[in-house]
C-alpha cells in the first residue's frame, strides 16, 4: 500500500497489510478457466472431487485476488450460483492452500529413498507449481537430492537467517523522488509501531446474518447506520446508534426478480451500494442487472432497469438527484433518482465499464477494460475529455475533493493522475509491482473541511488490500485477506490500532464522526470497531 501526495510524492511510510497468498502462484491464475464436462459430470473420475467444487475454489480465488470482473464471468459460465456450496464455510485462500499441500506431498515424496527411508531434511529447492506436474523434473530433483543435500543445507540455513534478519528491520516503500511525468524511485524505511495496538474484544462488535461473503459496506453519512452487500443476494442495514433499543438490529433488503408473477430471490451478488448525501436513501447494484433504491427503513422505493447485464459500480451525485451506474454491457447510465427514469445512457466504451465517479453534479468519469477513461456530461453526445495512456484494464478512478485531479489505477501496475487541462497524465506513478485495484484520496486540502492538511492518495495492489481515510484525514484503515484490520496514523506512518477478525476483509469504511470503522468479510460477518477511548 502506498501513500502519495498530490505532487506525486509518497507522503509517508508505505504500508501493506500482509497477504496469505503466494504471489507467484496468483500470477499463474491470471488466465480464467473452468472445469465442466458434458452433462455436469465430474472432471476427475473420483467421488471426492466434483467440477462444482473445483469451480467454486477457482471462483473464490479470483474474488480474493481482486479479479472481481473475471470472477463474475467465470461464475456465470461455470454456473456457480446453481451449486449448493455454502461459501461462508470455505476459508480464505482455500485454493492456494490445497495447491500448497499438494506441492508439499510431492516434495515429501522426493525426499523418500527407494528403500522407504526418509532423508533427514527438506528437499534442496522448493518445487514450483509447474515443476510439480512434470514427471522428468520430479525424477531429476530426486536423483540430485542425495548428492547435494549437505552443501545445500548449510547454504539454505544461512540464507534463511539473513532473510529473517532483514524482514525484522525493513518494510516496503516510503519516499518517492522523481520528475513530473517520469519514473519514481522508492526508498525503504522502518515501520513504526506504537506500544499496545490491539483492539480489545469489548470494542469490536461482530454482526452476523449474511449467508455468504460480504463484499461491500458503507456508513450512512448522518447516522450510525451501516449498509452491507453480500453474495447471498441481500443488502442489510445495521443500526449501530447507541440510542437504538436492543443493540444492533438489521433490516434485510432482499434483491428479488419477477418470475411467473412472483418475486423470487435473484441469487446474484450485490456488487455495489451508496448512500445519498442526506442519508435518506440507499442505492444498490447487483449482478442481476438492476439498480435499486431503498429507504433507510429498508423499503424498496424503485427498481431501475436498462442495463443488459451485471452492474459493477454506482454512485449518487452530491445533490442527490441523480445516480450513476456502470455495467458489463459497456455502458454508463445517469438515472433520475426521483422518477427512476434513465436520463442518458453513454455508449463510448468498447468493453465493460468497471468504475465511475462524479466530478460535480452533472459531469463524471468512467473507466473500462478497454484501457480508456472518458469524462462525460449530462446532455452531451460525446465525451468532453478522453484520457488514454494505461496499457491494461483500468480498475478504479477517483476525483480529488476539489474535482481538479483524477486518479486512476490499472492492471498495468501504474497509478496515474490526470488533469482536465491537458491530455497526458500529470503524474505516472510506478511504485507497485503488481496490479492495482484500489485508490482513495484523503479528505484534506483545498475544497475540504481540512484545508490546512496536505492531500494524500492511498493505493493498494495485488494482495486485495482495501483502504479508507478517516473523515479528518488523520488516519487510514486498511484490511486484507489476512483477516486483519489496521489503523494507521497518516502523519507519522505508525500503526495505532489492529484487529484480527474471522474472515478475509473485502471492504473497510469510517462513520461520519470518525470514531467507528466497519469491515465486511468473506465469512459473512460484518465487524464494527469502536475507536473511542
Amino acid at each position: 500500500m502506498q501513500f502519495i501526495d498530490a505532487g506525486g510524492n509518497l507522503g509517508l511510510s508505505g504500508k501493506r497489510a500482509l497477504c496469505c497468498y503466494c504471489s507467484s502462484v496468483r500470477q499463474c491464475f491470471k488466465t480464467v478457466f473452468f472445469f465442466q464436462t458434458e452433462g455436469g459430470s465430474n472432471f476427475i473420475n473420483t467421488s471426492s472431487i466434483t467440477s462444482d467444487e473445483v469451480n467454486f475454489l477457482v471462483y473464490r480465488y479470483l474474488q480474493e485476488s481482486g479479479f472481481s470482473h473475471s470472477a463474475f464471468t467465470f461464475g456465470i459460465e461455470s454456473h456457480i450460483s446453481q451449486s449448493n456450496i455454502n461459501g461462508t464455510l470455505v476459508p480464505p485462500a482455500a485454493l492456494i492452500s490445497i495447491l500448497q499441500k499438494g506441492l508439499q506431498y510431492v516434495e515429501a515424496e522426493i525426499s523418500i529413498n527407494e528403500d522407504g527411508t526418509v532423508f533427514d531434511s527438506c528437499p534442496i529447492e522448493s518445487l514450483s507449481l509447474i515443476d510439480a506436474v512434470i514427471p522428468d523434473v520430479v525424477q531429476m530433483r530426486q536423483q540430485a537430492f542425495g548428492e547435494k543435500l549437505t552443501q545445500q543445507q548449510a547454504s539454505a540455513a544461512a540464507t534463511e537467517a539473513s532473510a529473517m534478519a532483514k524482514a525484522a528491520t525493513m518494510t516496503p516503500a516510503a519516499t518517492v523522488n522523481g520528475e513530473e511525468n517520469g519514473a519514481h524511485e522508492i526508498s525503504e524505511c522502518p515501520m513504526e509501531i506504537d506500544g499496545d495496538v490491539e483492539i480489545p474484544p469489548n470494542k469490536a462488535t461482530v454482526l452476523r446474518g449474511h449467508e455468504s461473503e460480504v463484499f461491500i459496506c458503507a456508513w450512512n453519512p448522518v447516522s450510525d447506520l451501516l449498509a452491507s452487500g453480500s453474495g447471498d443476494s441481500t443488502a442489510r442495514i445495521w443500526n449501530l446508534n447507541e440510542n437504538s433499543n436492543g443493540g444492533s438490529t438489521q433490516l434485510v433488503l432482499r434483491h428479488c426478480i419477477r418470475e411467473g408473477g412472483h418475486d423470487v430471490p435473484s441469487n446474484k451478488d450485490v456488487t455495489s451500494l451508496d448512500w445519498n448525501s442526506d442519508g435518506t436513501l440507499l442505492a444498490t447494484g447487483s449482478y442481476d442487472g438492476f439498480t435499486r433504491i431503498w429507504t433507510k427503513n429498508g423499503n424498496l422505493a424503485s427498481t431501475l432497469c436498462q442495463h443488459k447485464g451485471p452492474i459493477f459500480a454506482l454512485k449518487w451525485n452530491k445533490k442527490g438527484n441523480y445516480i450513476l451506474s456502470a455495467g458489463v454491457d459497456k455502458t454508463t447510465i445517469i438515472w433520475d433518482a426521483h422518477t427512476g427514469e434513465a436520463k442518458q445512457q453513454f455508449t463510448f466504451h468498447s468493453a465493460p465499464a468497471l468504475d465511475v465517479d462524479w466530478q460535480n453534479n452533472m459531469t463524471f468519469a468512467s473507466c473500462s477494460t478497454d484501457m480508456c477513461i472518458h469524462v462525460c456530461r449530462l446532455s452531451c453526445d460525446h465525451p468532453v475529455k478522453t484520457f488514454q495512456g494505461h496499457t491494461n484494464e483500468v480498475n478504479a478512478i477517483k476525483w480529488d475533493p476539489s474535482g481538479m485531479l483524477l486518479a486512476s489505477c490499472s492492471d498495468d501496475m501504474t497509478l496515474k493522475i490526470w488533469s482536465m487541462k491537458q491530455d497526458a497524465c500529470v503524474h505516472d506513478l510506478q511504485a507497485h509491482s503488481k496490479e492495482i485495484y484500489t485508490i482513495k484520496w484523503s479528505p484534506t486540502g483545498p475544497a475540504t473541511s481540512n484545508p490546512n492538511s496536505s492531500i494524500m492518495l492511498a493505493s493498494a495492489s495485488f494482495d486485495s488490500t482495501v483502504v479508507a481515510f478517516s473523515p479528518d484525514g488523520k488516519y487510514l484503515a486498511s484490511g486484507s485477506f489476512d483477516k486483519c484490520v489496521h489503523i494507521w496514523n497518516t502523519q507519522s506512518g505508525s500503526l495505532v490500532h489492529s484487529y484480527q477478525g474471522t474472515g478475509g476483509i473485502f471492504e473497510v469504511c469510517w462513520n461520519a464522526r470518525g470514531d467507528k470503522v466497519g469491515a465486511s468479510a468473506s465469512d459473512g460477518s460484518v465487524c464494527v470497531l469502536d475507536l473511542r477511548k
